[in-house]
């Protein structure tokens, strides 16, 4: 009779700690290479925007200085020289009509077109979240009115109301400043739908049952139980809300109503360059490619930001990477 001698097997290696949340959420949008692209191309540009007066100082230009002298006024304003004037002095050429410095004064439309931007996303934000949670948590009157009025915001051509809002401001009055308050006033419906759908749904769950058991308010549920949980859509949508702004800004610069000359804007530059695209179409070119890639950024991030978030979205990666792996080592074990 053979003894057989069975050797322990050897022990499984401990699994790894769960991450936490946000390690989690930070991991998820590494892994995406658009994201980081998008994530890359935007944090550059906010570097350009917020280095103007140094990247003009060593330029040695002025965005709102004039050079008559490096236009052909016989021929209507188009620069000297190939491709809009592009000279060691001028790094993208001048404005036709004008010879102001393209490149400095793309620069200082960043700053504009980033902080319109920016401010009006907060301003939605701050005003969606507040109604959204107003008429998810009021009682029936308060939500009926909430709902009805966000209807309505919702429903309204919102560009047609910007302009006829920036049109009755005294002229006088910040240009950036009044485009901030006139998109982010106006076009916070969608925030505050989100925000009430998702905090129904919360109200039904077990942790706020318990809050409310408790004897907390309102006010005390919504900020220590109901606001953590609805940070994920609002800061998905909030990325959605960016590239719109943008664009906002951009065409209510190029209708005239948005920011005044002589302060840059990619949208006013536009539409001082509808006369010029045949005679300079690198004018056309330079601001329409800015407006292009920034809003591709913030739509790229901002669908990378909504798959971080989305615990679903992991879930569907895990499913295809044990997928693929099995598959490989069915192959690798029927060779």
């Amino acid at each position: 009779m053979t003894n057989t001698l069975t050797l322990p097997e050897p022990e499984a290696e401990a699994a790894p700690a769960p991450a936490s949340g946000a390690r989690q959420v930070r991991r998820r949008l590494l892994a995406r290479k658009s994201a980081l692209a998008a994530a890359a191309v935007l944090g550059l540009l906010v570097l350009l925007a917020l280095g103007a007066p140094l990247l003009a100082a060593l330029e040695g230009q002025d965005p709102n200085a004039y050079h008559d002298t490096l236009v052909d006024s016989a021929r209507g304003g188009v620069p000297f020289g190939g491709f809009g004037g592009i000279s060691a002095e001028h790094w993208l050429g001048v404005e036709p009509g004008t010879g102001r410095d393209l490149f400095v004064r793309l620069l200082y439309g960043a700053r504009i077109s980033l902080t319109v931007a920016l401010g009006a996303t907060l301003v939605q934000v701050v005003v969606g979240v507040a109604v959204g949670l107003g008429a998810a948590l009021g009682n029936r009157f308060t939500d009926s009115l909430l709902s009805h009025v966000t209807d309505v915001m919702v429903a309204m051509p919102l560009l047609v109301f910007a302009i006829a809002l920036v049109a009755v401001v005294p002229a006088d009055f910040p240009r950036p400043v009044l485009l901030v308050v006139a998109i982010g006033l106006l076009a916070w419906g969608g925030m505050a739908r989100l925000v009430r759908a998702q905090t129904l749904s919360l109200k039904k769950l077990d942790f706020v049952s318990a809050a409310r058991l408790t004897g907390g308010s309102s006010w005390r549920i919504a900020r220590r139980e109901l606001l953590p949980s609805l940070a994920a859509p609002v800061i998905t949508y909030a990325a959605i809300l960016l590239p719109t702004n943008i664009v906002l800004e951009a065409s209510m610069s190029f209708l005239g109503v948005g920011v005044k000359p002589p302060t840059p804007s990619w949208g006013q530059m536009l539409s001082t360059a509808t006369t010029w695209f045949r005679a300079d179409p690198l004018y056309v070119l330079l601001p329409a490619l800015m407006l292009f890639v920034t809003t591709l950024a913030f739509t790229v991030l901002g669908d990378g930001v909504r798959a971080a978030l989305d615990p679903r979205e992991a879930s569907r990666l895990r499913v295809g990477r044990s997928r693929r792996t099995s598959r490989t080592s069915g192959a690798g074990g029927a060779q």
